[in-house]
């Protein structure tokens, strides 16, 4: 198998279960931002509910301002933020989205492994990120393995990055359903729309650990190739 066939073979795979993947979750969040919460309450007040009955009171809920679908809890400002279609709505998908990232902040507080890990990775990761690629276009330029070497290297390091995320999202989501449960914040009819939104975001770090392995597989076996 020529090159581009070898990368064809290795990239369109993950390509079409991440869309797939991407476009699930679209359709499950559009679908459970129409089912209201019982409760009532907006997707900020139920993170703010799950913060402070967890004694959180000091972890801010705030507005992101990266649009859909770009909540997120910063470990470092130990602040919440909910994009706008989380933060104001009553709904079953807003809330599901709100939990989860309340679980982050209690995988926080309570000292979660893989979280330490996670963050403590992140500035390694956030270098390899940008470097490893114009490190191995310069080592293809250049025909020098050893650069090309660096840049499968470093691309390693954001591959770990991705499978150290997965057990973070999946603890996250398992606390969401605990504390939603728990507290009471939703009733025994809204619960499965809640996981199906839970579920459905999770796959997507499936299918970016997913793609990101692959791609990682054939730098190597490229690289690898190469020195025979």
């Amino acid at each position: 198998m020529g090159g581009w066939g070898l990368y064809l073979a290795f990239m369109i795979p993950p390509l079409v279960i991440g869309l797939g993947v991407q476009a699930w979750l679209k359709r499950t969040f559009a679908r459970y931002s129409q089912v209201e919460i019982g409760s009532g309450l907006t997707g900020a007040q139920v993170a703010r509910e799950i913060l402070n009955r967890n004694g959180l009171d000091e972890v801010p809920v705030e507005v992101s301002p990266g649009g859909a679908l770009s909540d997120h809890y910063d470990p470092r400002k130990k602040a919440l933020f909910l994009s706008e279609s989380v933060y104001a709505p009553p709904s079953v998908a807003a809330a599901a989205v709100a939990a989860h990232e309340t679980g982050h902040a209690l995988q926080d507080a309570h000292g979660y492994g893989p979280l330490k890990i996670r963050s403590a990775m992140f500035p390694a990761v956030a270098f390899a990120s940008t470097a490893w690629m114009w490190l191995l276009i310069l080592g293809f330029l250049l025909q020098a393995t050893g650069l090309i070497g660096i840049a499968v290297a470093l691309y390693a390091v954001a591959v770990a990055f991705h499978l150290v995320t997965l057990p973070v999202e999946f603890n996250a989501s398992k606390r969401a359903g605990v504390q939603l449960r728990e507290l009471g914040l939703v009733g025994a009819g809204e619960a499965a729309g809640v996981q199906k939104v839970l579920n459905a975001a999770a796959m997507t770090y499936v299918a970016g650990a997913l793609a990101a392995l692959t791609q990682l597989v054939y730098f190597a076996l490229l690289f690898f190739g190469n020195r025979d």
